[in-house]
């Protein structure tokens, strides 16, 4: 039976962003013309190079009356710079901590479970979302500055996606600002901010013409469809790996992953080489410069099922991937594309709060599509088996070992993957 393709909506437009060097102005841009909310949730949040107008604009935001509220995650961002503290304070920007690490650390599985969100909402009315920190895309916490950009992707939707995207960012700084409060013995505080956590937020404007107004300024164009998609540990724990698995199994011609930690359930896998054997061609860009052992090593202890699954592996060397986006038939009749900062490995699937959204239409696919595309052919080498069988024992080892441990540490929190 023949599926139509879904026309642009008159109320959802969207655009695609590649880097904080695109996103960051635009984010500036849309703050500044904010009159009412700035919701900001981010993991890492380092106000320097690029990011440094971004955090201008929040602060002029606060100062001209603006509720502005920024959420960090405890371990992303551990401390923030006195200087841009004292700014941000000042200007009256609010501030709270996700989780932040006791005297253990890392120690207790129970601080596994982290904020890996990143959201804005300006206004209840546009919404950025993808894996893009507030960083700069040269400079790398650990390493300091890279030599060539990393490669990551955002995007903005005006719509009704924004509203609900809001109300999830209020929920959560609400709970947040209770939990710090009760850590401090500030029990008036915990209970007051606990209830407004379970207030419902309030309702932006819904009129077509307030979204029309970020399209024309942002340069954002209609889509057929935008869905925001989370995961969280209490009722959305499995959200984002059932659109990944459902986009899958209805894939036809072709699906290109890029995600740059890539250790994906049993499921994910699953779907991937279903989608393989019915002749989709599935392509998969992955981390090829090594950043952290687990997922590193994790990752390539799958490659000879995956190759021999007839899936295609690339692996990024221009700099470092840290892109979480997926297209499935950019050319078909039911197009799909997803931008988020969920990688498709235990800590996001199984531990970590999560974003994504969905969009399907054709536009936007094919669009995302080209600049992975683009991606492979400038920046990623092909594997095959060759490379496979050169590998040395100890690399192997390693890879064994990696796979071994994470599959302990899945053991830890008591969850199945």
């Amino acid at each position: 039976m023949a599926t139509t393709i879904r026309p642009p909506s008159a109320d959802t437009s969207a655009r695609l962003f590649e880097g904080g060097r695109s996103l960051f102005p635009a984010m500036a841009e849309a703050i500044e013309q904010a009159t009412e909310s700035v919701w900001l949730e981010t993991y890492i949040f380092e106000p320097q190079g690029e990011a440094a107008q971004l955090v201008q604009a929040l602060e002029r935001a606060a100062l001209r009356g603006v509720a502005v509220r920024v959420l960090v995650d405890g371990v992303g961002t551990r401390t923030l710079d006195a200087h841009w503290r004292g700014r941000l304070d000042s200007a009256g920007v609010r501030w709270v901590v996700y989780a932040p690490l006791g005297a253990l650390g890392l120690a207790l599985p129970s601080r596994w479970r982290r904020m890996h969100r990143k959201l804005c909402v300006v206004d209840g009315q546009l919404l950025f979302c993808g894996g893009i920190n507030v960083l700069d895309d040269r400079h790398d916490p650990e390493r300091g500055l890279l030599a060539r950009p990393r490669l990551d992707f955002a995007v903005a939707v005006a719509g009704p996606v924004a509203q609900q995207a809001q109300q999830v960012m209020a929920q959560q700084w609400w709970r947040t600002e209770s939990a710090r409060a009760a850590r401090s013995a500030q029990l008036q505080p915990a209970m007051a901010a606990l209830e407004a956590a379970l207030a419902p937020a309030p309702a932006a404007s819904a009129e077509p013409k307030a979204f029309r107004r970020w399209a024309a300024l942002l340069g954002l164009r209609p889509v057929a469809r935008a869905t925001l998609v989370l995961r969280d540990n209490l009722r959305q724990r499995q959200s984002i790996e059932r659109a990944y698995r459902r986009a899958l199994a209805t894939a036809r011609t072709e699906v290109v992953v890029a995600s740059a930690y890539f250790l994906p359930s049993r499921r994910v896998l699953q779907a991937l080489f279903s989608a393989a054997r019915r002749g989709v061609r599935v392509r998969l860009l992955l981390q090829g410069r090594y950043e952290y052992f687990f997922e590193h090593h994790g990752a390539r202890s799958l490659y000879a099922r995956l190759l021999a699954a007839g899936i295609e592996i690339w692996e990024y060397q221009e700099s470092f991937l840290h892109a979480k986006v997926a297209v499935v038939d950019p050319e078909g009749p039911r197009p799909w594309a997803t931008v988020g900062s969920s990688n498709l490995e235990p800590l996001s699937l199984l531990l970590a709060h999560e974003a994504n959204v969905i969009i399907e239409d054709g536009g936007f696919a094919r669009a995302l599509h080209e600049r992975l595309g683009d991606a492979i052919r400038r920046g990623a080498r092909a594997i095959d088996g060759s490379d496979l069988a050169v590998r040395r024992w100890h690399q192997r080892l390693l890879d064994a070992v990696a796979l071994m441990l994470v599959r302990l540490g899945i053991a830890l929190i008591g969850r199945s993957y």
